[in-house]
């Protein structure tokens, strides 16, 4: 009998073990607004503090987590009650949706920041109440699920608004051929993760013209398709996948995208001796990704070599179990400069943890940074009405881009946000202007500006 009962328990105790936390150290954990606390996001402002956004059941917190021994909460945006809530972050201002009824897209202005925010606008257009995601790549935002597509009903695909005037988003064009749960956008490029139908496929859709998405092409996200977000590594050629499902037990999966006639998997990975917890979203900062595993945690790796992942560090936000169960970690977050990563736990709020400086150094590792700062003229010129504007970056920076008319009135804010080194290209729709003269100016916080001239012709 002693020793039946000894074999239970040092099952369950296995079943049930967590390894310690590896080469991560908790800053700090803040649990201030009860249960059901959803995605979060980061924002880094031009003066180098570093803010954290955290989903809750009633609204959006903000938190200061520049100073490692006073992180704090700064102010609170509420919103319709929901236990989704996800944001996003352009120039100075978080964009927040939710699922809760008639929810739609708050804008809230960041430039009071250290001291508090504000709610400048709430967003809607005919037939839009509610969205499950949000996602953005330069003056874009992207509505992924809810009704964003199609009014009334919770079918909805992909939806762009245009935010080159951050404050009043215009509509542009939307694909609706299935339900969009959630999206990454690369080089006018929209992959998106279409989790219930057809079923499991991600589709490739082009978007060059805002206002003409075109499919290039889907694959279904076998085995188990059920991709939930996704993210790309530096070389282009490679996908990252989740499988947000509880059996079998969802996985991140890597994909060779470079035929996407023909999408191939690579491999599959699981956290270190877990077998159970189920994958939920990933971010990719260079060589480093980032992922909240739900019961798992938060897991980091070095996908140097994308094709094989090795996990090098890990921080267990949900120590009680590693089920395969919806709670524990939702979103993650890395600030790539301080070394800091924040995660939202459903149950438990916000963890602020730091890694090592080895760690650290990973999300900084571009092989392809260029030698000096540098403006690119606009190609084509003339163009009409798109045109792509390149620039150059030798090391991290806030970066602001703004274009202006002939009398030097501000017509768009391509660009507002600190970027690391590197090469990076924006695509330019100018559709909404008068033919005629136009200057695009490139300004770095470390005093670097150029500006340089284009014409559009209608």
């Amino acid at each position: 009998m002693k020793k039946a009962l000894f074999i239970l328990l040092l099952t369950a105790t296995t079943a049930f073990s967590q390894l310690a936390n590896q080469n991560t150290i908790l800053i700090a954990n803040k649990d201030e607004h009860g249960s059901g606390y959803s995605a979060l996001w980061g924002y880094a402002g031009p003066n180098g503090r570093e803010y954290a956004i955290l989903g809750c059941n009633n609204g959006t917190a903000f938190y200061d987590i520049t100073d490692t021994t006073n992180i704090h909460e700064v102010d609170f945006v509420s919103g319709v009650t929901s236990n989704w809530r996800e944001m996003k972050v352009f120039s100075s201002y978080a964009y927040v949706v939710s699922e809760g009824s008639n929810s739609k897209l708050q804008i809230i202005a960041l430039q009071y920041l250290p001291d508090s925010v504000s709610l400048v606008a709430t967003y809607s257009y005919s037939g839009y109440t509610h969205t499950h995601s949000i996602s953005q790549s330069g003056p874009y935002i992207y509505l992924n699920g809810g009704n964003n597509t199609i009014g009334g009903s919770d079918q909805g695909g992909v939806t762009i608004l245009d935010i080159t005037n951050p404050v009043a988003p215009v509509k542009r064009g939307s694909w609706s051929n299935y339900y969009v749960h959630d999206s990454r956008i690369l080089n006018d490029t929209i992959y998106a993760c279409n989790i219930y139908d057809p079923p499991g496929t991600v589709s490739v859709i082009n978007a060059i013209n805002k206002d003409n998405l075109i499919t290039v092409n889907s694959w279904v996200n076998n085995p188990n398709p059920f991709p939930h977000n996704c993210a790309i590594p530096n070389n282009r050629k490679y996908i990252y996948t989740t499988d947000e499902t509880q059996s079998p037990n969802g996985k991140l999966k890597v994909w060779d995208k470079s035929n996407l006639s023909n999408v191939t998997l690579v491999t599959s990975w699981q956290p270190t001796n877990i077998t159970t917890a189920i994958v939920h979203n990933v971010e990719i900062y260079n060589n480093l990704a980032v992922i909240a595993h739900y019961t798992a945690g938060i897991r980091i790796l070095n996908i140097s070599d994308p094709t094989n992942p090795q996990e090098i560090a890990w921080y267990d936000t949900y120590p009680n179990n590693n089920n395969a169960q919806f709670s524990g970690c939702w979103g993650v977050f890395m600030f790539p400069s301080s070394g800091k990563i924040i995660g939202s736990n459903i149950g438990e709020g916000l963890f602020v943890i730091r890694v090592g400086n080895n760690i650290t150094a990973l999300s900084n590792n571009n092989t392809n940074i260029p030698e000096k700062f540098s403006l690119k003229q606009n190609y084509p010129n003339p163009f009409n009405p798109s045109t792509t504007i390149k620039y150059n970056l030798p090391k991290e920076t806030y970066v602001t881009i703004k274009v202006f008319d002939i009398t030097g009135r501000q017509v768009a804010l391509l660009a507002d946000e600190l970027k690391q080194a590197g090469s990076y290209s924006i695509n330019y729709d100018a559709g909404k202007l008068s033919s005629g003269i136009y200057f695009y100016n490139l300004h770095t916080s470390n005093g670097f500006s150029e500006t340089k001239k284009m014409v559009l012709t209608k």
